[in-house]
This record gives C-alpha cells, sequence and structure tokens, in this order.
C-alpha cells in the first residue's frame, strides 16, 4: 500500500511525498502554476524538484469549474513537448500527465511519463484505463460528480461521504479486474461538491485509504473550498492551504498536489516531527 510501481520506478510513500503542478493551460484558476512554453517548464521543474517534489503533474487542459473544452490537438500540443523536455532534463523524474484522453495520455507515456492522474475516473473515455495497463504505469483515480463544465451546478448527495467511497470502491475493483493494481484514490475535492461537502470529505479523509487499501492524493491547493470561506482569491490562498495540507497529513494524505511546494514540503516535516519526534 505504501509503494507504487510506475512503470519499473518505484515511489515510496512510507512518508507523504509532493506532487508538483505545472499548468501549460491560459486558463488555470491559479496564475502562479501557468507555463506557456517548454523553457518555462524547465525552469519551473527545476525549482519543484529543488524545493523536494517527488512528482511533477503536467496538464494542457484546465478542470476548474465550467472550464471550455479543449480540442485534443491542442491539449497535445501542450502537453507532450514538456513532458518530453522534462524527462530529457531530469530523466529520474516521476512524471504524471493530468489527462482524461487516451490518445493524449498514449503519446506523454510515449514521451516518458509514469503515471495518469484523471479526474472523469475513465467516464470520458472509454479507452483511457488501457493506456496505463499498456504501460505499467500508475494510476490516480479520481471522484467528480458531472464534467468540468456542470459539475459546480448544484451537486447533490444524500451522504458525501458514503456516496463518493462506495463509487471509488467500484472503480478500484474494476482497474483491478484489468489488471491494474497501482492505484492512488482521490476524493476530488471542489469537483461536484459544496463547500459543506468538501470538508466533510476532508473531515473523513482517514476512511478512504482504510477502506480502499490505496494510498490518498489530497488536491487542496489554494482551491475555492479555502477561498470562499475566507472570501479570498487563489493568489491569497497560501496560508488556508497550509492548514488544510496538514489537516489532510493528520487523516492520513500519502500525497499532496501542491502549487507551492516548499510551502508544503515544510508542513510535511512540521507534520512528521509531530508525529514521530524530531
Amino acid at each position: 500500500m505504501h509503494t507504487l510501481n510506475c512503470r519499473g520506478q518505484l515511489l515510496d510513500l512510507t512518508e507523504p511525498k509532493i506532487m508538483g503542478i505545472i499548468n501549460t493551460t491560459p486558463d488555470s484558476f491559479h496564475a502562479g502554476s501557468r507555463v506557456s512554453t517548454v523553457e518555462q517548464a524547465l525552469r519551473q521543474a527545476e525549482k519543484m524538484l529543488n524545493d523536494g517534489a517527488a512528482i511533477l503533474d503536467i496538464g494542457g487542459a484546465s478542470t476548474r469549474p465550467g472550464a471550455a473544452n479543449v480540442s485534443f490537438e491542442e491539449e497535445r500540443q501542450r502537453v507532450v513537448p514538456i513532458v518530453t523536455a522534462l524527462q530529457q532534463e531530469f530523466p529520474a523524474v516521476m512524471l504524471s500527465v493530468d489527462t482524461w484522453r487516451a490518445a493524449v495520455a498514449r503519446e506523454a507515456f510515449d514521451a516518458g511519463a509514469h503515471i495518469l492522474n484523471d479526474v472523469s475516473a475513465g467516464k470520458l473515455d472509454p479507452e483511457l484505463w488501457d493506456v496505463p495497463g499498456k504501460f505499467g504505469g500508475a494510476y490516480v483515480l479520481m471522484h467528480m460528480q458531472g464534467t468540468p463544465q456542470t459539475m459546480q451546478r448544484n451537486p447533490e448527495y444524500t451522504d458525501v461521504v458514503t456516496e463518493v467511497l462506495d463509487y471509488l470502491i467500484t472503480q478500484v475493483a474494476q482497474l483491478k479486474a484489468k489488471g491494474i493494481h497501482d492505484i492512488v484514490v482521490d476524493p476530488g475535492f471542489g469537483f461536484g461538491k459544496t463547500l459543506e461537502q468538501n470538508y466533510a470529505l476532508l473531515r473523513n479523509l482517514a476512511v478512504f485509504e482504510k477502506v480502499l487499501e490505496c494510498p490518498v492524493l489530497a488536491g487542496l491547493s489554494r482551491k475555492s473550498m479555502i477561498c470562499r470561506l475566507l472570501d479570498i482569491s487563489p493568489a491569497e490562498a497560501l496560508n488556508g492551504t497550509t492548514a488544510l495540507h496538514m489537516a489532510a497529513l493528520e487523516r492520513g494524505a500519502r500525497i499532496l498536489r501542491v502549487h507551492d511546494v516548499r510551502e508544503a514540503m515544510e508542513t510535511i516535516r512540521l507534520w512528521k516531527a509531530l508525529e514521530k519526534g524530531l
């Protein structure tokens, strides 16, 4: 449960790890994560790796609420050259591709990606799950109600924790039946959840690893569940992000997906000191 096999490279999750976000989109909700050229991506990657990131997550299509659809060709052009450049410049780094398209995922894995980070849980492209199986990559399974275009239009649950957990149980079983066993689960903070539902999921985060027996990824960085509660912008949400990262670590999160690597690493160091002693 605490080791992922990512195309033959082992990712040790005995201690929590950081996934640094590199967005190649012009409309991602946090401007500080955006890059528009390969050179900018390389510079951002170098900083994140120096600050302690274990994984770099490259995305070419925004999944913020209401985001417009991006064509396959545009997403491919945004993602694949950067994955190629990162693999060549930093051959030891673990690369994740954030996409729901099988064709983009295949090209990214051909270019050297190790992990598929899928916000759709395979719902938007029936061929997507074939990619981690073919390449032996790890897979991040995220829950989303609806699509990025519709997910925040009055999301409804009777019991959000039970329903998200039940959904992930079903999807994990289907993935394992396809021979995919290196699975990370993500409850999908902000993806088809109200403010109250997001905090209910975070409060009960420990149950996901316990029941699913998969490591848990927490994607909380600068999200609306911080900004709406504190009435601030994403640019002002680093302090709130750090507070929720500590809460996620206390509830068993093994991967933090973040915009701000240095601050997240400091949070992990403080959590370790608190939990295990200096």
